[in-house]
């Protein structure tokens, strides 16, 4: 296939060959033999096209996490990117400031010329204005393109013997943590990955909260407020037992009685992490007693016994719902930021515009306040690849396959 119009841009020939890995490797053999040939590195395909200006760093990317992705929630954000969401998005902000740039530099060499527009300066802010108020609308997403790419972090807390382990064994259908009737079994921080409802989740059991002279114990327990504070869900579990001596004019206020009684641990959630309560064990109590709890108290509660395994398929519900939320609907709504880097050069580039903005407000220099116009080009341009620097895109190619 002649370039430019390959994947590439390159002129391309493909073998479509029987699949029998002897066949493959004796294509390889005589592919090998032949003058100034020898195999593709990692990603170098890709590499290729985005050199060659066929795609961008983004959509080099969403090719990236389409090849890694693990639940379809994630396969789906990744196609989004692949297909060009992010790059248009970024692409009309560097539309708009390179006409921003333009304006201003027109002003600073032609500003005692009569055909200029007296009122160029301002048009300029408001361009740059609105062009900040769509960064911040990216910057504030809470992270949910990252989370989704990473994998939700859900954390299990509580006091010994209450079910944490059984919890998640119950939840990963499998025997992951140890459970005895012994407390403190559990002793440091015990994960498993799996498949919520298509959201990618890292669930962690974690030991018991308690006061211990037991040094290992103790260690264990500081791993656990470590790791429920780093993570993006706390699940705060109660026995039947412990919740029914909570004085129910406590829990009017589910979130401010869930994170009171974390905060009892050490455990201080910030704002924008989810938390939510459960109750293990309700088959130790009457069944009246379960009901009453399930219909008068707040929906945001969960309810089950990991013995039984009553109202197991209201949890998982419950926490897929939660997990979503978190991760949103990578379908619906403008494509979400997906890396770090992202992140970090758009919060760059809008730093640069804030300064712009002061810059022409104080009456100071439009040469300075177009430089700032310039130095927010090359932090959006990071992100796209017009402002590439070759161990960024080493990073970035790295993990591909071979095939790609």
């Amino acid at each position: 296939m002649p370039g430019p119009h390959t994947f590439t841009g390159e002129d391309l020939a493909e073998l479509h060959i029987h699949g029998g890995q002897a066949v493959i490797n004796a294509v390889l053999y005589a592919i090998g033999r032949v003058p100034k040939t020898r195999l593709a590195e990692p990603g170098e395909f890709t590499r290729r096209s985005f050199l060659n200006g066929k795609i961008d760093l983004t959509e080099a990317e969403g090719i990236a996490d389409v090849i890694h992705a693990e639940t379809e929630a994630q396969r789906r954000q990744a196609f989004r990117q692949m297909d060009g969401d992010l790059r248009r998005k970024f692409s009309d902000f560097r539309e708009r400031l390179m006409t921003a740039r333009a304006h201003l530099e027109a002003f600073i060499d032609f500003s005692e010329e009569e055909h200029l527009e007296p009122d160029i300066l301002n048009k300029v802010k408001r361009a740059v204005k609105s062009v900040q108020v769509d960064l911040k609308e990216c910057l504030t997403d809470n992270r949910r393109g990252e989370r989704l790419r990473n994998g939700v972090h859900v954390t299990i807390v509580g006091e010994p013997n209450v079910g944490k382990s059984s919890l998640l064994n119950a939840i990963c259908q499998k025997p992951t943590a140890i459970v005895s009737p012994i407390a403190g079994t559990t002793r440091d921080v015990v994960e498993s990955a799996f498949d919520l409802g298509g959201y990618p989740v890292l669930l962690s059991d974690t030991a018991g909260l308690r006061e211990t002279e037991d040094v290992i114990e103790s260690e264990g327990v500081r791993r656990a407020v470590s790791r429920a504070v780093s993570s993006d869900l706390i699940v705060l579990v109660l026995d039947a037992d412990q919740f029914t001596h909570v004085a129910p004019s406590s829990l009017d206020n589910p979130d401010s009685f869930i994170r009171s009684r974390l905060a009892s641990f050490g455990i201080q959630p910030v704002e924008n992490q989810r938390v939510t309560l459960l109750v293990n064990k309700i088959d130790l109590v009457p069944d009246e007693v379960a009901q009453q709890w399930r219909t008068s108290l707040p929906k945001e509660f969960i309810f089950l016994s990991c013995t039984t395994n009553t109202g197991m398929r209201e949890c998982i519900g419950k926490l897929t719902g939660m997990v979503e939320e978190l991760c949103g609907n990578p379908l619906v709504g403008e494509a979400s930021l997906t890396q770090h880097r992202h992140r970090s050069n758009l919060e760059a580039c809008a730093e640069r515009l804030g300064r712009f903005q002061e810059l022409l407000d104080s009456a100071e220099d439009v040469t300075l306040a177009t430089h700032e116009i310039q130095q927010a080009l090359r932090f959006l341009g990071k992100v796209t690849g017009h402002v590439y620097v070759e161990e960024v895109l080493d990073v970035i190619f790295r993990d591909f396959c071979i095939g790609k």
